[in-house]
């Protein structure tokens, strides 16, 4: 198979954890003999920086033109801490989800065993946890109007949805429930916003399209204390897209790390994959990322691609790595591993070139094909 991907470096540490998922890539390609070609492009503080946009016309060309996207991570602090610019590295984003159409997100949370330690909550309460998140991601309150009066004192942004933007995400959630174990639960706040009336009235009206789905309606605040109580209840979560912002990174932690969660933007045309985590500035060049999450939203990549034995062997390697405490900084302070190992690592497994037993001294020094 021949693939035409996009690559979007971004910022922070963007760039290290996509150089350790193209390195998995080349390694799954060489494998099974497929052909991977890259071509990288500029969005975010990178972007402005170099263009003065944060998405230049030339990078969404060249998304257009691809197979897929995989992106790395936006942001920066100079933009962050000055809420009074005009230009910031998170348009770009938003406008390459619009220009693209990607009306959904998609984040699996996934719990592994070797991690419950780490985990706010009891690992009894971990057991068995395995949900997905579809979040609307190209209007709502993100995209709504804003409005700041002359005087600075009132602002407003507007949260507007129509019933099509919902029908097209609901009907992926559904079908996606209808593979995973059925049980589909609408996250809104319907007692209070009529944006949140007119999602429960839409799913309602569908719901009968997918008879062997159940369908259950939770408030964002109780889902929210839910994921935390019981999380083993969902299975797939439906949600608006602020909302969607919010609970996919609480939910998040449940893993271990913010570091290990992979996402999914899909729409009608070209899809884009990414880790959920920020650009995270203060360990750019450090060496010291975790790049698992980027790592696995390649694994989605290769599952979009139709590449499923691929993608189970990448996530394996992940599976395998984390049960023998071969981890970044973030999950273990002292007993840590570089980025570059951990893709080294992962690389390795996937060719095949790691015994039973792995020498953790020589992998803790890069050195990850075992000697």
């Amino acid at each position: 198979m021949k693939k035409n991907i996009a690559v979007i470096l971004g910022d922070g540490i963007g760039p290290e954890v996509t150089q350790q998922s193209i390195k998995v890539l080349d390694a799954i390609a060489q494998q099974y003999k497929h052909e991977f070609t890259y071509t990288y492009a500029l969005m975010g503080a990178d972007a402005i920086d170099k263009t003065g946009s944060p998405l230049p016309d030339e990078t969404l060309s060249t998304c257009l033109a691809s197979d897929a996207i995989l992106f790395g991570a936006i942001g920066h602090p100079k933009y962050d801490n000055d809420p009074a610019a005009k230009v910031r590295p998170e348009q770009g984003l938003l406008k390459l989800r619009k220009s693209l159409q990607l009306f959904a997100n998609i984040r699996p949370i996934t719990t592994y065993p070797a991690l419950q330690h780490l985990s706010p909550l009891k690992a009894k309460n971990l057991e068995g946890v395995d949900f997905v998140i579809y979040r609307e991601l190209t209007s709502g309150i993100y995209f709504g109007k804003k409005n700041l009066s002359d005087d600075k004192t009132t602002a407003s942004d507007d949260c507007v949805y129509t019933a099509s933007e919902i029908e097209r995400i609901a009907h992926l959630a559904f079908k996606h429930a209808q593979k995973r174990r059925k049980k589909l639960t609408l996250v809104d706040k319907a007692n209070v916003l009529e944006t949140s009336r007119l999602w429960r009235k839409v799913v309602q009206e569908i719901a009968p399209q997918y008879s062997d789905v159940t369908v259950d309606y939770m408030f964002v605040d109780n889902a929210s204390m839910q994921i935390i109580i019981n999380p083993k209840q969902f299975d797939v979560i439906l949600t608006e897209n602020m909302f969607g912002d919010i609970i996919s990174d609480e939910a998040s932690v449940l893993s271990g790390s913010l570091g290990l969660a992979p996402s999914a933007s899909v729409g009608s045309g070209v899809a884009l994959f990414e880790p959920i985590h920020g650009s995270y500035p203060q360990a750019a060049g450090k060496d010291i990322a975790n790049p698992i999450g980027s790592i696995l939203s390649a694994a989605m990549m290769l599952d979009h691609f139709g590449l499923n034995e691929e993608a189970r062997l990448v996530t394996d390697a992940v599976q395998w790595m984390l049960q023998h405490g071969f981890v970044t900084k973030d999950i273990d302070p002292i007993n840590s591993y570089a980025t570059t190992a951990i893709g080294d690592l992962v690389k390795d497994f996937i060719e095949n070139k790691l015994p039973t037993e792995a020498y953790k001294d020589n992998i803790r020094l890069s050195k990850s094909t075992i000697i």
